[in-house]
């Protein structure tokens, strides 16, 4: 199961979506809902409610003139039962001085 969930998505976007209680997660290609959904249960402890997956396309990137092509990736937005939450997308803050 562990190789399901593959890593966080770290974006502004998927930060200001954990408000609402959606979390984002790179996942394996061969990975479905079904799959995604047990593995959120045993990883993290918590019922997702609703999950959307979708394919990011490769793209190619110029970086110090050469052309650099990143491989194509798949998504899952997962939405946890509410007054649950995911432990790895806290952030804790520290005091202001």
């Amino acid at each position: 199961m562990n190789s399901v969930i593959l890593g966080p998505v770290i974006t502004e976007k998927s930060m200001n979506a954990i408000k609402g209680g959606r979390y984002t997660f790179k996942v394996a290609m061969w990975a479905d809902k079904n799959q995604i959904k047990m593995a959120i249960k045993d990883k993290f402890q918590a019922d997702a409610v609703d999950i959307a997956t979708m394919h990011v396309k490769k793209r190619k990137k110029i970086t110090m003139r050469r052309e650099v092509t990143e491989p194509a990736w798949k998504k899952a937005v997962v939405k946890v039962k509410s007054g649950q939450k995911i432990d790895l997308f806290t952030v804790e803050q520290k005091g202001k001085k």
